[in-house]
């Protein structure tokens, strides 16, 4: 036993180390500027070769909920193709503050390419505008405005109510006609609501100069990584500037390292959990608190039907009311208030039994805060060296507390109800909980296909949210195991559920 947690930490090490030293050097020349523009205080970032000068200029929009790291291997793509590319957060998005609006990213983006424009940072006649998703969207909509070379939309926001897209998901609604040389790429297992659609955008455009592409296999976000789609930007690019130069491909090796540095940190947050919140001096302490607690509800389908039940009434009652719109969190404000009302209905209705389960140590408590807060700190920061813009603004942080407050009691909640962990019956546990938030993310996509609420970003975003809950229900079962406290649990999870959302919402 004792051999096999040295050889998780010392993999755990490697693989932190080894992340480390692919993901961070780059061979690309690039700066970082915070550029004032109509308002808008966008932090940029700017990327091109090392050497060999370069022939053009690209202006790239991330996408809503992303920000300009995670657009690096699209950058670091046009790099090798000899131009220089400006990558902007958009307002709200990475470590650009706010507020964010579909419509005040749009403004913002032009105003950053007319600024750079009047300084001379980019010819019209040799810039390309190119984004992914809304980004894709922006860019078509401000070279209908802009005088510009061409046009790179990779999988463009849809702008018209067709294909299955209905109005209220719609970011823009009045699509403009397509500018000439305008490129339009989608994946393959993209849904027919933005493949439809951004076809469209070039069978409607009346000029032979625009292009059509499906990139196979790929999804909405993959397609961000795909060799087979950087080619294509790369070749449009030369054939709009008249390029000449070499275009080369970006490596994967930094988006492995940033992966592989990740699998890492998760070999090593077991023992640091175990470390942290271990309290095992009293062998019979789980037997005790399993006695003073009836917290276990007999049966997992009674325990399913009340989540079921209260999901769907929170859901219609949310489809008028969102209690915590005030927090300031682009459609995040409607899943924190989910948790919130249904976490308080369920602790309502079990209270009597949740007493003493849940407040039964204090010390475990501080623990459990202590091990959540540390967490999130190693992750955000690992992301956002690597990968992803996830560390917390000053901003971000205001909001943390009053976000903890509101999603602890969907978090004591669940713990009380899947009650203690049982011998043997760890993985058990894990699967009842993941799929008691089923029944609540099942709950909400009806709301956005039948009620119409328009939240999109519950449904684009789902691969995050599934590998979040697995990741974090799985910690906190391990929390729950060592502590034997329902609070110390319900704290972990709560900080971690805190961090991620403001990680991911966009600020309003």
């Amino acid at each position: 036993m004792k051999h096999g947690k040295t050889a998780r930490a010392i993999a755990g090490i490697v693989l932190i180390a080894g992340g480390y030293w692919l993901a961070v050097p780059s061979p690309y020349k690039e700066r970082r500027y915070l550029i004032d523009a109509g308002g808008c205080r966008m932090e940029t970032d700017v990327i091109e070769p090392r050497t060999g000068g370069t022939q053009g200029s690209v202006v790239l929009f991330h996408g809503i909920s992303a920000n300009k790291k995670i657009m690096a291997y699209v950058a670091r793509g046009f790099a090798e193709a000899g131009l220089r590319v400006y990558v902007p957060d958009f307002p709200g998005h990475g470590h650009t503050p706010g507020p964010f609006s579909p419509a005040r990213a749009e403004e913002c983006g032009e105003a950053l390419v007319r600024e750079l424009l009047s300084r001379g940072g980019i010819a019209p006649e040799r810039t390309i505008l190119a984004g992914h998703s809304m980004g894709g969207a922006v860019a078509v909509r401000i070279a209908s405005r802009v005088s510009v070379a061409g046009v790179i939309a990779i999988s463009p926001a849809p702008m018209r109510a067709a294909h299955g897209a209905a109005p209220e998901m719609l970011l823009y609604a009045d699509p403009p006609k397509l500018a000439p040389n305008a490129l339009v790429m989608n994946g393959e297992f993209e849904p027919q609501s933005m493949r439809g659609n951004a076809a469209d955008l070039v069978s409607t455009s009346g000029d032979g100069s625009d292009k059509y592409i499906q990139i196979g296999k790929a999804s909405h976000v993959s397609i961000l990584f795909n060799s087979e789609m950087i080619r294509a930007a790369q070749h449009w690019s030369a054939r709009v500037l008249r390029s000449s130069a070499f275009q080369g491909m970006p490596s994967h090796w930094p988006l492995v390292g940033a992966l592989g540095g990740f699998l890492g940190i998760m070999l090593l947050a077991t023992p640091f959990l175990r470390e942290a919140t271990g309290m095992r001096e009293a062998t019979e302490k789980k037997t005790k608190e399993v006695n003073a607690s009836e917290s276990a509800v007999s049966s997992f389908w009674r325990v399913s039907a009340e989540f079921a039940v209260g999901s769907i009434a929170i859901v219609v009652l949310l489809r008028y009311w969102n209690p915590l719109k005030v927090i300031g969190l682009f459609q995040g404000d409607y899943l924190a208030s989910f948790m919130l009302l249904l976490g308080g209905v369920l602790v309502v209705a079990h209270w009597r039994s949740m007493r003493a389960s849940v407040f039964s140590s204090s010390r475990g408590i501080l623990g459990g805060a202590l091990a959540g807060v540390l967490m999130l700190l190693i992750t955000t920061g690992w992301f956002e060296l690597t990968f992803y813009e996830a560390w917390l603004t000053e901003a971000k942080w205001a909001r943390f507390g009053f976000l903890l407050i509101a999603l602890l009691p969907y978090h004591l909640a669940e713990e009380h109800l899947l009650g203690p962990v049982q011998q043997g019956g760890r993985w058990r546990r894990l699967a009842g909980g993941l799929t008691l938030r089923l029944i609540g993310w099942g709950a909400m996509m009806g709301g956005i296909l039948i009620l119409h609420n328009g939240e999109i970003l519950i449904g684009l975003l789902a691969p995050y949210f599934a590998l979040f809950n697995i990741l974090q229900r799985s910690g906190m079962d391990i929390v729950r195991e060592e502590s034997e406290s329902a609070g110390a649990t319900a704290v972990f999870g709560a900080i971690l559920a805190a961090g991620f959302l403001l990680a991911i919402f966009p600020l309003t």
